[in-house]
């Protein structure tokens, strides 16, 4: 079965998973499979005025509704494309006096929608609303209040003189968004800043080990005519070569956890038991709990103390992070290290995640040579874990790159930011402005490079005044969030 625009993928029931997409034609890493608009889409509550509500972009200075003083935009451009599906919730806002929270937003673009455009397949989708899964008989109790909860902020600020739906379908709809709400990025794809449905995409079962990624494109409405702007679009991209027939598949947990883990977060937030090749014979998971070898090879106690120490600390770690306490951060993150260094691999997991903070708070900190060391060590454990076509390993390395060339390791930077370019033109495309960045990056880099090799002596006196003149760039304040998830989950 396919439709407008989806001839390359085709839905059919896979053993074990219910629906899943099958390719119809062969794929190469980096091929877009298919591009997709959202069905609806909401920026999150708490960054309402600083994202675009048209194109999730993040902008210093935004035009407000002046109907409902609810809604952002980038300019006039943006505001006129949104109208259409923000003309009934700019009425409704007012009315009610204030907005919803974003899952009742959600719900209720979705339920306009349905009124213009009735429950039957939508243009260039596989499934109709009706037809995704809700999984509202597997919640708990806790979600079950939930949802009981959004069912009634719904019914407050649904107005009378919409099409009025029964309380099952509400709870449907309130069940789809749960299980099956897209994580939304900003143009840079650092931070998640909104939930949008995407009916295709959600036919895409998750495998451990996918051969396939997703990656948000924020549009472009920057074109001075109009006919070359491009829509806000999810895309999914092929990681590795795909051959007609195979069953598409994407991740929707981090690599980065042992087999056990993965399956218990997949159970929590999916309803399902992962039986893909990487959970059953628990491929990695070795490499992800290395300890030493040799002659000391530390006993088992001593393991699971270091590793229980170590869990300790990421949690105090949080706790600073959120309080902005970046030097408090550093100092445990040292501690720590001291302690896991003689006694865990380098691939083990809690030591990754510890490299991974400080070599990200101590750029921030502009401590540059001690966060390049962390940041080499931590990609080189990154390499043997993840798909060599992972995006979360291409803005590692991407990351560890800048590292390096701001500490003036300029063989390593120039290498390493290669590296990343080289990943992230597969799973985020030519196009997509990280890699727009790291090719902007990539010039300067080999330039200075080229410099190095022909006389070390004067590049380090060129870079010394160069720094001594120039205004020092401040790396971004170390998020407290990981990289956008693939599918958003309320905690």
């Amino acid at each position: 079965m396919t439709k407008g625009g989806m001839e390359s993928v085709e839905v059919f029931t896979s053993e074990g998973k219910g629906r899943g997409l099958k390719a119809q034609k062969e794929f190469l890493p980096g091929d877009v499979i298919f591009a997709e608009p959202a069905y609806a889409a909401v920026v999150f509550d708490s960054l309402t005025h600083v994202i675009c509500h048209t194109c999730f972009k993040r902008q210093d200075r935004l035009h407000r509704c002046g109907q409902c003083k609810f809604a952002y935009y980038c300019d006039r451009t943006c505001q006129r494309a949104a109208w259409l599906n923000h003309k009934n919730e700019c009425s409704a806002i007012k009315r009610h006096g204030k907005a919803p929270t974003e899952n009742v937003r959600l719900a209720a673009r979705i339920m306009w929608k349905i009124e213009r455009e009735g429950s039957g397949l939508a243009e260039g989708c596989l499934v109709s609303i009706d037809d995704l899964q809700n999984h509202v008989d597997s919640f708990g109790e806790e979600e079950k209040k939930e949802l009981r909860t959004d069912v009634e902020s719904f019914l407050e600020f649904w107005p009378p003189q919409s099409q009025q739906f029964g309380m099952q379908f509400i709870s449907h709809i309130f069940g789809v968004i749960s299980c099956n709400g897209f994580t939304l990025s900003d143009q840079r794809g650092l931070q998640a800043v909104g939930v949008g449905i995407f009916p295709n995409l959600c036919q895409a079962n998750h495998d451990c080990w996918p051969n396939c990624t997703v990656i948000f494109n924020n549009g472009n409405h920057e074109a001075v005519r109009s006919m070359f702007h491009t829509q806000m679009r999810i895309e999914l991209r092929a990681l590795s070569k795909i051959s007609p027939g195979d069953e598409l598949t994407v991740s929707y947990v981090d690599f980065l956890n042992v087999s056990e883990e993965r399956r218990k977060q997949l159970k929590k937030q999916y309803y399902f038991d992962c039986a893909c090749e990487h959970c059953k014979k628990q491929i990695k998971d070795d490499l992800m709990l290395a300890v030493k070898e040799g002659e000391s090879k530390p006993s088992a106690e001593t393991v699971k103390e270091v590793i229980q120490f170590s869990k300790d600390t990421l949690e105090k770690i949080n706790k600073a992070r959120m309080e902005g306490l970046y030097h408090e951060v550093v100092k445990l993150c040292r501690e720590c290290l001291k302690k896991q260094e003689p006694v865990l691999g380098d691939t083990n997991i809690y030591l990754l995640r510890i490299l991974s903070i400080a070599s990200e708070v101590l750029s921030y900190l502009q401590m540059f040579e001690e966060a390049a060391d962390y940041a080499k060590r931590m990609v080189d454990g990154y390499m043997k874990i993840y798909h060599p076509n992972n995006a979360q390993l291409g803005m590692a390395v991407m990351r560890a790159g800048v590292t390096h060339w701001h500490a003036g390791l300029i063989e390593a930077g120039h290498g390493l930011i290669c590296k990343a370019y080289a990943i992230l033109l597969i799973t985020h495309g030519p196009s997509h402005p990280i890699t727009k960045d790291l090719e902007v990056m990539r010039v300067p880099t080999e330039m200075e490079l080229r410099m190095f090799q022909q006389n070390e002596f004067m590049y380090y006196k060129m870079r010394e005044a160069a720094l001594k003149n120039q205004k020092i760039q401040v790396m971004p304040e170390p998020s407290n969030e990981t990289s956008p998830s693939l599918f958003h989950k309320k905690e």
